[in-house]
């Protein structure tokens, strides 16, 4: 998400997404002013090695997802000291927080949110780790915080796995957070847009309006279909926050978001609806094969790595 500060320090030139099935791991280097990705690499996961949640330990095979990120960095390049970290977005909690006025300051920022957020938080807040960002202004004095609320302990194990490697993880954030980061520094602001980011796990929905995360819904697979959760989403789009019409639709969920789902979106949005493509954000060396999959399942570490770039061009 653009300017999400999320449970860090901005800066690495490396990248990885531990999800449940895959770890994939990309390098990048600034050239002439722009971002390149340098190599990339995904290894799979065992079944059950990560189960991600809110409050239930995560990493259930701590040795097979140590050995399949060090060899997704082996095999893109080498192990870096220094790492954005992408965690699926179950691990997390994502809550948009409406103030008609904001307290001037910080400090006091912070306790309301803080209180906020302890309302509905399914563990304690001195167990957690939260962090937000400014979303949508409101009226003339108010805004919109966009906050992501985790478990402290679920963060540390997903850190512990590039501890165990030498790797600092300098920089924790969310899959669909930086899959709309990849969106955003292709240019996607103009128009209300979706992300539908569909795992075999759970999906998750995002609506954008002028670069300004304004609905966020993950849901575990098991608690409805795609289309009920697409249908629900519209209508809360037109009938809570005032949309016409999506002028853009992007999936991401690799094989799992095949050609039944973007066309049954299709059907119920009345708009194409495109696959993530992270070209548009970095470009790739010629070497780096760019099939569907993979550009799928590097979107979330390179949106990570170009965050900092949202607003410039990435041509």
């Amino acid at each position: 998400m653009s300017r999400t500060d999320t449970l860090s320090s901005p800066g690495p030139l490396h990248a990885v997404e531990i999800a449940a099935r895959r770890v994939s791991a990309v390098a990048m280097e600034i050239s002439a002013g722009r971002p390149v990705v340098t190599a990339s690499a995904i290894e799979p996961l065992p079944t059950g090695a990560v189960v991600p949640g809110l409050t239930f330990p995560n990493i259930r095979d701590v040795d097979a997802v140590v050995g399949a990120m060090g060899r997704a960095f082996d095999r893109a390049g080498g192990r870096p000291t220094r790492v954005g970290l992408v965690i699926p977005d179950a691990a997390a909690r994502v809550s948009i927080i409406r103030f008609d006025s904001v307290p001037d300051r910080q400090q006091d920022l912070d306790e309301l949110i803080k209180w906020q957020v302890r309302k509905g938080s399914p563990f304690r807040m001195e167990d957690a780790q939260f962090s937000y960002v400014p979303g949508a202004a409101v009226g003339t004095a108010g805004r919109e915080f966009i906050v992501l609320l985790v478990r402290r302990d679920v963060v540390e194990e997903y850190e512990s796995i590039c501890s165990r490697l030498g790797i600092h993880p300098g920089l924790v954030d969310i899959a669909s957070f930086n899959v709309i980061n990849a969106a955003l520094a292709a240019g996607s602001e103009a128009e209300d847009w979706l992300l539908v980011q569909v795992t075999l796990e759970d999906t998750t929905l995002a609506i954008l309006r002028a670069g300004n995360l304004i609905f966020f819904r993950n849901r575990p697979a098991a608690e409805g279909s795609l289309e009920d959760l697409v249908h629900q989403t519209a209508m809360y789009y037109e009938d809570r926050l005032g949309g016409q019409r999506l002028g853009r639709v992007i999936v991401a969920g690799g094989e799992t978001a095949g050609d039944d789902v973007r066309r049954a979106l299709e059907a119920r949005l009345g708009v194409r609806v495109e696959t993530i493509d992270p070209r548009g954000a970095a470009a790739l060396r010629d070497r780096i094969a760019a099939g569907p999959e993979i550009l799928d399942a590097i979107a979330a570490p390179v949106g990570l790595l170009v965050r900092d770039r949202i607003g410039q061009p990435a041509t």
